[in-house]
Formats: C-alpha cells, sequence, structure tokens
C-alpha cells in the first residue's frame, strides 16, 4: 500500500490538521484511507480514527524495531496510508519521524507554517531537504503543505519560491474552526472534540490531491508477515472463539481510553477481550485477567471512586488473578488520587502507593526497563523498550516491591520501575505488543 509522511517543522505547526485534511481529502477523492502515527502517541490517533473511519496505526521503531515497525503498517487494507508525523521531522534522541520515513522508505511532505512568510516557507522546506544528506537516513523529503496560508498571492508566492525538486502539496487555510483544543497531556481525543466537518471539508478543498499522490511511494516490506507473533511471543493459545479461551476484562471508557489497535488485537487473538466502564459505574465483569490501560483518572477520580469496578479489582487482585495497569492503570491500583485539584480519592488500593497529580509534567520520554525478577510482563532480566508521559507522581510505601530497574527514563522513582504485589502490576511505561509484553501477560493469564 502506497503512502506518505507528513511530517512537522516543530511541534504545533499543525501537523494533526494537515493530517485530518489529507485524509479527508483523499476521501473525497474516492480513496480507502488508513491513517498512522509516528511515535507513541495515543491522542492524534483517536482524530485519526474519527475522520478515517478505522483505527490509526502506531509506527515507533523504539518500541516495535524496525520490522515490527513495518509489520504494524502491513496491517489492515486501504489504498493509500497517510503517517502523522511527531515533533520536528528530525527530532528525537530515541526514534524520530525521519527515522520511521526512512525505515519505511516513504517520501516526506513537510508541513511548514505560513502564517508569516512566502519565500521564507520555500526556504524552511528547502533547509529540510538539504538537511537529510547529514544525517544517517536515506530520506525523501519530496512535497510541502502550506499551513495557515490564505490564497491568492499569498499561496503563488510560495508556490514560485518552492525549487523543482519540491513539489507544492497545498495549502490549510487559516481557520479558527481547524483548531483542536488541548489539555495537560496534549489535544483532546477525537471522540471529545472532533474538527468540524465543514471546516474540514473547507481544508480538503485546498489541497492538491494529486499531487500528494504523485508523491506517495510504496513502503519497504516486513521480513515477516503482518500476522506474525511478537518475538519473544508465546503460541500456546491459538486464536479461536471456543468456551476455553481465557477472558480479559479491559477498562474501556473516558477514563481508559489509550489502548494501541494492535494491543486490542492481541489480546483478542489469545482471549475474550470484556469491556467494562469504571468510570460509567460497570463492575468488575467475570475475567481470568483485567487490563487497566492508560487514559485520565485524575478527570474521573470520583466517579471512579463511587463506582463498584475498583473494589472487585482490588478482591480480583487478591485472589490471584492477573491485573495489568499501565499509567492510568497505575494510578486507580494505588490506595489514593490526588487531583489538581486537591481533591484525594480513594483508589482501589491494591498497590502501595498515593498518587498525586501535578502541574508540570513527571516524565516524558521513550523507555527502557529491565526485570529484576519474574514479572506479569517480562522473564527475569528481559529488557522492555516503551514510553511515560505523566503529569503524576506517586509516593511509594518504603516496602514497596518493584519489578524493574530503569535503564532509560524516569519510571516510578528515576531508578525503579512497576509496582508489584500479588499477581499485579502497576507501571508508568506504556509498551507496545511488539514488545511481548502483552504474550507474557496473556500466558500469566492462561497459565
Amino acid at each position: 500500500m502506497r503512502g506518505l509522511v507528513l511530517a512537522g517543522t516543530a511541534s504545533g505547526v499543525g501537523k494533526t490538521v494537515a493530517t485530518l485534511a489529507t485524509i479527508r481529502a483523499f476521501e473525497n477523492a474516492g480513496r480507502t484511507v488508513r491513517p498512522a502515527k509516528a511515535g507513541p502517541d495515543f491522542i492524534d490517533p483517536s482524530h485519526h480514527a474519527r475522520v478515517a473511519g478505522r483505527p490509526s496505526r502506531t509506527l515507533d521503531p523504539w518500541l516495535q524495531g524496525n520490522d515490527g515497525l513495518r509489520r504494524n503498517y502491513a496491517r489492515g487494507d486501504g489504498d493509500v496510508c497517510v503517517v502523522e508525523g511527531m515533533m520536528g521531522l528530525y527530532d528525537g534522541s530515541a526514534a524520530s519521524t525521519a527515522e520511521v520515513a526512512a525505515a519505511l522508505d516513504l517520501p516526506v511532505v513537510l508541513v511548514v507554517d505560513a502564517s508569516a512568510g512566502m519565500e521564507s516557507v520555500a526556504a524552511t522546506a528547502l533547509g529540510f531537504e538539504t538537511y537529510a544528506d547529514r544525517t544517517d537516513h536515506d530520506l525523501d523529503v519530496a512535497g510541502v503543505v502550506a499551513q495557515r496560508a490564505h490564497g491568492g498571492r499569498h499561496e503563488s508566492g510560495i508556490r514560485e519560491a518552492l525549487p523543482n525538486s519540491l513539489a507544492y502539496c497545498g495549502r490549510i487555510p487559516p481557520r479558527e474552526d481547524l483548531e483542536i483544543p488541548d489539555r495537560h497531556l496534549g489535544l483532546r481525543m477525537g471522540e471529545e472534540a472532533p474538527l468540524d466537518s465543514a471546516a474540514l471539508d473547507a481544508a480538503a478543498e485546498t489541497l492538491r490531491t494529486d499531487r500528494l499522490l504523485d508523491v506517495a511511494g510504496e513502503p519497504t516490506l516486513p521480513a515477516t508477515g503482518p500476522e506474525a507473533r511478537p518475538a519473544g511471543g508465546d503460541s500456546r493459545a491459538s486464536p479461536g472463539d471456543g468456551d476455553d479461551r481465557p477472558r480479559v476484562a479491559v477498562a474501556d471508557d473516558a477514563a481508559f481510553r489509550f489502548v494501541y489497535p494492535a494491543t486490542r488485537e492481541r489480546l483478542a487473538e489469545r482471549a475474550t477481550v470484556v469491556p467494562f466502564a469504571p468510570a460509567a459505574g460497570d463492575d468488575l465483569p467475570p475475567c481470568d485477567g483485567v487490563y487497566l490501560p492508560g487514559g485520565y483518572p485524575e478527570l474521573h477520580a470520583a466517579a471512579l471512586a463511587d463506582g463498584p469496578a475498583l473494589a472487585s479489582v482490588a478482591d480480583a487482585a487478591a485472589e490471584g488473578t492477573p491485573v495489568l495497569g499501565e499509567c492510568g492503570g497505575l494510578m486507580t491500583l494505588a490506595e489514593t488520587l490526588t487531583t489538581a485539584d486537591g481533591d484525594s480519592h480513594e483508589m482501589a488500593g491494591v498497590l502501595p502507593a498515593s498518587v498525586e497529580r501535578r502541574e508540570r509534567y513527571q516524565a516524558l520520554d521513550h523507555v527502557e526497563l529491565r526485570a529484576r525478577r519474574g514479572a506479569l510482563t517480562a522473564a527475569a532480566g528481559d529488557r522492555l523498550r516503551g514510553h511515560e508521559f505523566h503529569y503524576s507522581a506517586a509516593e511509594v510505601a518504603p516496602d514497596a516491591r518493584f519489578a524493574f530497574d530503569v535503564e532509560r527514563g524516569t519510571g516510578i522513582d528515576g531508578d525503579r520501575e512497576g509496582l508489584t504485589e500479588h499477581r499485579t502490576l502497576g507501571t508508568y511505561c506504556h509498551v507496545h505488543p511488539e514488545s511481548g509484553a502483552f504474550d507474557a501477560f496473556l500466558d500469566e493469564v492462561t497459565g
């Protein structure tokens, strides 16, 4: 499937809006679009999925390795893939948009803020094109989308200033209804703050779909097919719908939104996935394992505390049911959660920690962990790669047991990560199924 990467000159340049407009433009031209996102983000893909009507794939060489990244790209169907970059094209110490584009051998269309420039837009794009020669990546910067550009003389000045090596792929007009509101973890989710459909159509009309399609290229294929199991995975439980399949309860509501599509698919390959909504008052359904993803429990702490699910999770954990909590899941497995307003709420109380939401982010990085002993997601000595981004901090009890040492990143206390109790693990680190972590979790569930 042909594809292209929409990369920015910097964070905040308007990559997400440009990506959504490109998806809409391709669809209006009769194409079936499969969106994707470079980097570990959960939020931008929620906007992609709302516009495209299909999941947005995560493409991160740190989390997946290059072949895992290519496998994830190859999953699903569509005529063309639109990959939104992260940060600026070349930014990122562990993974970058340039690295993703090079791993897939896809051309880059640069999103440049044109709100206060014409010839300078061309100069900026030319600089990004020539800088590729100074990197280790074989990169083709092939085109430009002018973000926040007016039509008429403004547009023609940008177009005429571009060298022949850079295709002018259209513009995104400066409109207030093309802005997505944000909060402490980034943009609001696509379900909460979708772009106005008429504004998106207007932006799609000012893009040059023909040139974007001309730029799109065929990717480098994975060495193994998209159905291949992640390295380190176990195939003891085979896909199927038999009654003997284990049941994994997955929290899925406004408080627990951060789940990769590949994670849902991996769980469903080996287990019966039973979604439940703790913040909406659901109790924990009968299950053999529990997965509490990341999200916004701090915004729904009162509802979580008042509902029945957390007490049921605590009972299940005490009985030995495997329970995995990532970031927001860690926060709800703790004893208390204090919001930004200073209100403290009782949580599940499985893990010996008190969590408090802070005003500034406490960690933002790609992470590498080494298992101290056998844990729910890794064998002793195994390394796991993931990412962390959170505004909360955890104060842990002196006798707390940690599952991992931090090789890269912040973790819970700078050196250690992953609180463990019973067969429960709570970690600030988000992992992708290509790491093998969810296979290890499912092995515990099926064992």
